[in-house]
């Protein structure tokens, strides 16, 4: 009978301790070296649950960023670094998890409204374009500018100051001003 000799290997770098004290005071050195004691770790939790190579290499990589941005949170007394950033690890695959349900949900709502029909226009409402049509067209040039870039360009406020070159203030007050003109004017008669 042969006598078995158990050897561990020893952990390069240094004792698990001292990495989790040097990330906790904010020393950057410290998240590299976290990353390579604990990142094969992070990265199989998150390739088992998501069973996607890149994806879990998103997650991995936002765990150590969680981590260095959230070092202040990390509590030693309560328990090893590895346990700690096993819980972000399993935040971020359920973030993951829940993106791809809202991606898959959004491919299947653009799929359905590919094979819908539009619906026919009907006559009130090619009336309406017209009469907005009509009372856009007498609204103040600089009125008028913003609402169009904001409605049939789908800018926002800042896009639209970014490009006509007026201030933010200008273009929400233009905003405003427009929208109050268009709604008096286009108001059935006898509402306020």
């Amino acid at each position: 009978m042969t006598e078995k000799t158990v050897v561990t290997a020893a952990r390069p770098g240094p004792p698990d301790e001292d990495v989790a004290e040097r990330l906790a005071r904010g020393e950057e050195d410290a998240v590299t070296a976290a990353y390579a004691r604990w990142g094969a770790l992070v990265h199989g939790l998150a390739l088992r649950a998501l069973g996607d190579p890149a994806e879990a290499e998103d997650v991995t990589q936002q765990v150590f960023f969680a981590a260095w941005r959230g070092r202040a949170g990390y509590r030693p007394d309560r328990g090893p670094l590895s346990a700690w950033l096993v819980g972000i690890t399993r935040r971020k695959i359920a973030d993951a998890l829940a993106a791809r349900t809202r991606r898959a949900d959004l491919a299947a709502r653009v799929e359905r409204a590919r094979h819908t029909a539009p619906a026919a226009p009907r006559p009130e409402d090619v009336l309406d374009r017209v009469r907005v049509g009509e009372e856009m067209a007498l609204l103040p040039e600089a009125q008028r500018v913003v609402l169009r870039l904001a409605f049939y360009d789908d800018l926002s406020q800042a896009q639209i100051a970014r490009r006509t070159g007026l201030p933010l203030g200008t273009v929400k007050s233009h905003a405003r001003r427009g929208l109050h003109r268009l709604r008096r004017r286009l108001a059935p008669p006898g509402a306020s």
